[in-house]
């Protein structure tokens, strides 16, 4: 089968197009998936880079990819404690990164652990599917596990046109929260579409300047932007991070809390 694989770390060029890759991988109690559509995150090219080698060792080559959606070609059900919940040609989505127990999304197959792919909602797309799993469960995590955000309440998202931003806001909504959010002018259209009710141009705004007393905080971006986000919130309010590390100083001089997330993908509820 063909795959995207990488031999060694490092840029663009160290990718390449293998068209004879095999599935060497013991399956245990894992799925044989046929990948119709994979998902493309930052985490993509942080891992070719190896940015994550000092906490992951990578056996090279390696197919690339986390994110994919697909239909179940094969469940491995030999196992004493194997119990599967998927079908040979259920539709499914979710990860198969060589990260966390798969074989590589960017190929047209992969194995993947029972626990990281669910059933794909008839609702979308393979496309719309591969485009969910990192970014879905991110959002939720902040939103619902760290800052358990509830009705009424005030959120600022950061980034809220990119991938985990533009999830974050229809989740918040949905949650019947107060939402504004960062974003290029340009953009201004689809964070409103995704139900933002304050938009703030980045570019021409300075957001702490229009925003106060907010209950949460959202930051997608890093650097300056998280730290200039602590203005924005009201005493014990909290700051969840995709970037930065919890600023001690900064949590003692406002009275808030700040929490930073690595995002832990699973597809089981």
């Amino acid at each position: 089968m063909k795959s995207i694989i990488i031999k060694s770390y490092g840029g663009s060029d160290v990718v390449s197009i293998d068209n004879d890759t095999k599935l060497h991988k013991d399956r245990g109690e894992g799925t044989l998936v046929d990948i119709k559509a994979a998902g493309v995150n930052p985490i993509d090219w942080k891992i070719r880079e190896g940015y994550m080698k000092q906490n992951i060792r990578l056996d090279f080559p390696i197919t690339l990819g986390m994110d994919f959606s697909g239909i179940v070609n094969e469940t491995n059900k030999s196992g004493k404690n194997s119990v599967s919940t998927f079908e040979s040609g259920d539709e499914v989505f979710g990860q198969a990164s060589v990260t966390h127990g798969g074989t590589g999304a960017f190929a047209e197959k992969a194995i993947t652990n029972n626990d990281n792919i669910a059933l794909k909602p008839k609702s979308l797309s393979y496309k719309e599917a591969a485009g969910l799993p990192l970014v879905g469960v991110s959002a939720w995590q902040a939103l619902v596990e760290n800052m358990n955000l509830s009705a009424d309440q005030k959120i600022l998202i950061h980034g809220g046109a990119g991938g985990i931003g533009s999830i974050a806001i229809q989740l918040a909504k949905d949650l019947n929260a107060y939402v504004a959010t960062t974003a290029n002018s340009d953009d201004s259209d689809f964070v409103k579409a995704m139900g933002a009710d304050q938009i703030i141009d980045y570019k021409t705004q300075t957001f702490e300047d229009i925003v106060k007393d907010f209950d949460c905080v959202y930051d997608t971006v890093g650097g300056e932007t998280y730290q200039r986000s602590f203005r924005v919130l009201k005493n014990g309010g909290i700051i969840v991070s995709m970037l930065e590390q919890p600023n001690s100083n900064l949590m003692e001089k406002y009275g808030v809390v700040a929490k930073f997330q690595f995002t832990q993908v699973t597809m089981k509820g």
